[in-house]
Formats: structure tokens, sequence, C-alpha cells
């Protein structure tokens, strides 16, 4: 009876008075729940922009000659790992059929193999530069420097590159390999075609770089699209919203 009387004693004497209190009460219950629901916007956006920018693209490459009627008989299997977007990509394969020595290893403008290896074009070029070696800072996209082949004609491939992508403005997808004849001078050769090709010869074999995995549909620069709208725009936004919540 005591505590019940109590709790009458603390009740509005007034009605009117009671209307404020039940506005202000459900007043702050929504924004308590406005904010719940944007922490968990602004958890899902960051979920979902982590997941796409940390899904691993895989491409391969299939090598044939260039001339299979009377050239070397180059062949080889590549394939170009890339774990994050705008990540640095590992290019790893075997390559046979070569002389011993060092061979130019470059990605090429076209994925077009239509009169063999020539009618890939020249190298990937996309921002006008001189050729040069793949730690240069002045280089073209594709250039990946020169594989080594041993005495039985075999070239393991192992290089990591940080230009070269599979999303976004470097995406090499569709464009072709070239193995040539001849080590690239890496642009220091001080020969006519050192800052084109590094003078790296003949193109011994060639193929169009293609999707391996993800196998469901995707696209290169859309991956990288797609992550950069959700950290530009999405969460911003979502933080946009928890500072109007906080007045």
């Amino acid at each position: 009876m005591q505590a019940r009387y109590q709790y009458k004693q603390n009740m509005p004497q007034h009605p009117q008075s009671v209307i404020p209190c039940l506005q202000s009460f459900a007043r702050n219950r929504l924004v308590t729940m406005n904010k719940m629901i944007a922490f968990l916007l602004m958890a899902v956006l960051a979920s979902a922009s982590a997941e796409v920018s940390t899904k691993e693209l895989v491409a391969v490459v299939r090598l044939t000659p260039h001339n299979s009627t009377g050239g070397p008989n180059v062949n080889g299997a590549i394939t170009f790992t890339q774990s994050a977007t705008n990540g640095p990509v590992t290019v790893t394969g075997t390559i046979s059929g070569l002389k011993e020595g060092l061979h130019g290893f470059h990605v090429h403008e076209k994925g077009d193999l239509s009169s063999g290896c020539t009618s890939a074009g020249g190298h990937f070029n996309p921002n006008g530069q001189n050729h040069g070696a793949p730690g240069d800072a002045v280089r073209h996209v594709g250039d990946l420097g020169n594989i080594q082949a041993n005495s039985e004609g075999i070239a393991t491939v192992n290089i990591t590159d940080t230009v070269i992508s599979l999303s976004g403005a470097n995406n090499i997808l569709g464009r072709a390999v070239v193995v040539h004849e001849d080590a690239d001078d890496l642009g220091k050769g001080n020969h006519s075609l050192s800052l084109t090709t590094g003078n790296a010869g003949a193109r011994l074999a060639c193929g169009v770089i293609g999707v391996s995995s993800p196998n469901s549909n995707w696209s290169g620069a859309g991956i990288a699209i797609v992550s950069s709208y959700v950290v530009s725009i999405l969460l911003p936004a979502a933080a946009l919203v928890l500072s109007f919540l906080d007045y």
C-alpha cells in the first residue's frame, strides 16, 4: 500500500501535464531506435564494402605459339591473382619451348589474336609513358620485365606487380600476354626501340587474359566502383543521419 501511495504521489496531478511527459518519452524512444537502425546500417555497409574489396579475383592465360607452322613451339599457362581491390597482383605459371636465357614478358593492349601475336598491339600503356622496368616510376602498365628460361627451355614465372590490376583503370582483363624472343633491356639499352618495346625482339607466344574466378558475373571495373561507392557515399550518409539524430 505504501508503494502504491508513493507512486500516486509522484504522478502529475493534472492530466494536461502527462501529455508532454509521454511525448518526451516517445520522442526519446524514437531517437534511440533510429540510432540503432543507423548503426546497423553502417555495420552492414562496412561489411559489404569489406567483402567486395577483399574478394579474390583470378584470371588465366593459355599461351600458344605465334607461328605454329615452323616457329618455336612456345606454350604455357599463367595465372593472375589479386586478393584485394587495388592490391598487388601475383603472376605465376610455367612456360616451355624457350631458348635458355631472358625473355621479355609484357601485357599488350589488345586481346586480338586474329593475326597471331602481331595483332595484340603494343604494350598496354594507358598513361602514355616510356617503357621501363617493373620497379620504375615511369613505365608502361604492361611492363612486367623478363622471365628466365633454364637449359631445358622452361621458365617458371613468379612475379608480384603493384601496377597492373584486375579492376579499375589498369585492368588487364581481355588484353594479351606476349612472350618475346630476346631479353627486355628495360628501357636502358640506348637502342631506338628501348623506350617503346625494350628491344625484346620477335613475339614467340601470346594469349588473352580471361576470367577464372569468381565464376559468377563480375566486371573488374565494377568491383572497384562498388567498393568506392559504398565507402565514399553510403557510409558518410549513414554518419550524417547519426549526426542529425544527436540534435
